[in-house]
């Protein structure tokens, strides 16, 4: 009976991953361990502060991820769970992560307390998503010099553009709001067999109201060096604070470096920070750059530096983002013509 049973569940999770249509699954906690090899170590992708996550194999060898949080830290991260399984679960885009499954089990178990073993109440709280094999983009970034071309770097930017509009405007039908993010970064962006970005880690993302200006945090959580000023002094939480995340990753896919906000104080620095960025890529193609290539490149960087203004409200939107590339793509297919 049990392989039969588990047969359904690796059809259903199957079926899930080839349709996008098909809704996510509760998922009981054993079987969850049969696909991880009860959580091996030689099955870990990764960690955080949030627990681990391992690799899953289904029974027709397909490859998922299995987020394990740590089931001794409560309260803030049992919130970021609820919080996820509640986003993720009605978002479906090519560039969001594809949440399969969850598993949210209460058990007791015999544990050792000082000296003397005890019944406690244990919770286990799993997420089961699509298997990404080019890990986070974190492990990619890289000087103009080498790593990727600028062509993949591009596509990457576009992606997660693309998601982040998504969530900013495109989803507002299902949940009558626009998703904030607040914690975009490399590491919450995994990559596909193709390089394509996938925006993932819905745990400290939050609905936000068209009627409001803005909202405000009891609590500033992220990531330093990625928070919008206005978040990080002023706990003030509105769409730009994703945008100016953006700008943060787009500069460092270019230049492959971490960006210091300070360098950019004044127009005349930015545009010397442009013109180093494009002489770097020029000697990476050897003198004879493709024009395209080189308009391409200013113009994220522009879109980098003006998603990282201080001023939130000369931050662009989503919107006004994916226009300037659909503008900049347009004009590179007329040039090649």
């Amino acid at each position: 009976m049990d392989g039969e049973y588990n047969c359904n569940i690796h059809d259903e999770l199957d079926s899930i991953l080839q349709d996008g249509s098909s809704e996510p699954r509760n998922l009981p906690l054993e079987y969850l361990r049969k696909i991880t090899n009860n959580f091996a170590d030689d099955r870990l992708l990764g960690e955080g502060g949030f627990g681990k996550v391992y690799k899953g194999v289904l029974q027709n060898g397909i490859l998922v991820a299995v987020k394990k949080l740590d089931q001794l830290k409560v309260g803030i991260q049992e919130r970021q769970f609820e919080n996820e399984v509640y986003h993720l679960i009605r978002l479906k885009h090519p560039n969001i992560v594809r949440f399969i499954g969850y598993c949210y089990e209460t058990r007791n178990e015999c544990v050792q307390h000082n000296g003397k073993y005890i019944f406690a109440e244990m919770q286990q709280k799993l997420i089961c998503l699509e298997y990404m094999p080019n890990g986070s983009l974190d492990r990619h970034l890289s000087d103009e010099s080498s790593g990727h071309d600028w062509h993949t770097r591009y596509k990457i930017i576009k992606g997660i553009c693309c998601g982040l509009h998504y969530l900013h405007e495109e989803c507002q039908c299902q949940f009558s709001a626009s998703i904030i993010h607040l914690d975009l970064k490399p590491a919450n962006i995994l990559l596909d067999d193709n390089m394509g970005p996938k925006v993932a880690d819905f745990g400290l993302s939050r609905l936000f109201e068209d009627t409001k200006t803005h909202t405000c945090a009891t609590f500033v959580s992220g990531s330093l060096g990625y928070m919008a000023p206005e978040y990080l002094i002023g706990r003030i939480v509105t769409t730009k604070a994703d945008v100016y995340n953006l700008g943060v990753i787009i500069i460092e896919i270019i230049t492959g470096s971490k960006v210091n906000i300070f360098s950019y104080s004044s127009p005349a620095s930015w545009q010397d920070f442009v013109e180093c960025v494009l002489g770097k890529w020029r000697s990476r193609l050897e003198g004879a750059p493709s024009e395209t290539d080189c308009k391409q490149i200013k113009c994220c960087l522009k879109i980098g530096l003006d998603c990282i203004k201080f001023n939130r409200e000369e931050r662009p939107t989503s919107r006004e983002i994916i226009e300037m590339l659909d503008r900049l793509e347009k004009h590179t297919l007329l040039y090649r013509q």
